[in-house]
């Protein structure tokens, strides 16, 4: 236990050193390289005019700030590969029952979604890439891990002693045995989540402070459980995630761009179900989820009831920039909420 407590910490500290000395030098490569953040009349869906309004001084800001991050999330699970078996380090963080997933989800996105990052800030394209070419991607990564879950991991096998492992279990009910249909579950929540965070960025702060109370909550329940392997990935994310504070106070320096939250996001679904607690997983994302759900709302309004709008601005936070509400008024409100979501997560997991 004292081992591992070393390690966390020695992580944790490792992370904010590494990436407070070399983000001078990688803001000014943005800029040299010219990766302005881009902000479209055109969205994916109809015009986006008052929303380029809103946010047109935000243009010409240095972006792919998500490239560093995820580069030390990897250094730090390279250092830990070198150092395995040293005096403090028992074990590297590229761990077949904790970490494998979790790398390999923020790898591949990182991978595929960072290409279509770059080619939005240099315009290779006149529009984005398909929607439906994204999210038929999204879905034959999904059907790869929901297949990883159930006939590697255990998920289809009868194991009473394991039992939570496939089972879902649901706070104040009984548990639920999903058998094969877990594998579409699977798809329907992280297609479903995947761009929650995306749709609630834009406003300085407030889906990167969300995504860190998430993560801070599943550095929690791994250690609990002790997946000490795992809730040290969860502290190098968080302390990455932190470290982005420093050089990036209102008004922001840099933006991440759509890959980090895609990326972190799976990743964070990829826990959950490592450690069976969708229940607390939908908790922590309220907010997020609350956000998409504004979104269909509007889009669905549009279509059927001859372009009428629910929101003046879709997503929710935006209708709130829309009708006048400052950004730091909306961005702490909304930290509010979460902490009294913070609660309920607290009881749930407790009775689970």
């Amino acid at each position: 236990m004292n081992s591992y407590l070393i390690q966390i910490f020695s992580f944790w500290i490792a992370t904010f050193l590494i990436w407070y000395l070399i983000t001078p030098t990688y803001i000014n490569f943005l800029r040299k390289l010219k990766f302005w953040q881009q902000i479209r009349e055109e969205a994916l869906i109809w015009k986006a005019i008052e929303f380029f309004k809103l946010h047109k001084d935000k243009v010409w800001t240095p972006t792919m700030w998500w490239a560093i991050i995820l580069f030390i999330i990897f250094l730090m699970v390279l250092w830990s590969v070198i150092l395995q078996k040293s005096w403090f380090i028992n074990n590297s963080l590229v761990n077949q029952k904790e970490t494998y997933l979790s790398l390999f989800t923020l790898a591949t996105v990182w991978f595929l979604w960072g290409i279509d990052d770059y080619m939005n800030i240099k315009w290779v394209w006149k529009k984005w890439l398909s929607a439906r070419f994204k999210m038929f991607r999204l879905i034959v990564f999904a059907l790869l891990w929901g297949y990883w879950f159930y006939y590697k991991l255990g998920w289809n096998l009868v194991d009473f002693e394991w039992n939570y492992l496939r089972t879902l279990r649901i706070p104040f009910w009984q548990t639920i045995e999903l058998g094969v249909f877990f594998i579409p579950f699977f798809i329907f929540i992280i297609t479903a989540t995947a761009n929650s965070v995306n749709i609630t960025d834009w406003l300085d702060w407030l889906a990167w402070w969300l995504l860190l109370f998430a993560y801070s909550v599943y550095a929690y329940i791994t250690y609990d459980q002790w997946l000490f392997l795992l809730s040290t990935l969860c502290l190098v994310i968080i302390w990455a995630l932190l470290s982005f504070l420093w050089y990036n106070v209102k008004p922001a320096n840099f933006y991440m761009w759509d890959v980090w939250s895609l990326s972190l996001w799976a990743n964070l679904w990829i826990i959950a179900i490592l450690t069976n607690t969708i229940s607390v997983f939908l908790i922590v994302s309220a907010i997020f989820i609350f956000e998409t759900i504004s979104v269909i709302i509007q889009i669905t309004s549009k279509k059927l009831r001859n372009w009428k709008k629910v929101f003046r601005i879709a997503p929710f936070h935006h209708h709130l920039e829309a009708i006048w509400w400052k950004e730091e008024t909306i961005v702490f409100r909304l930290w509010l909420v979460w902490i009294i979501l913070s609660v309920l997560w607290v009881i749930v997991y407790q009775l689970q």
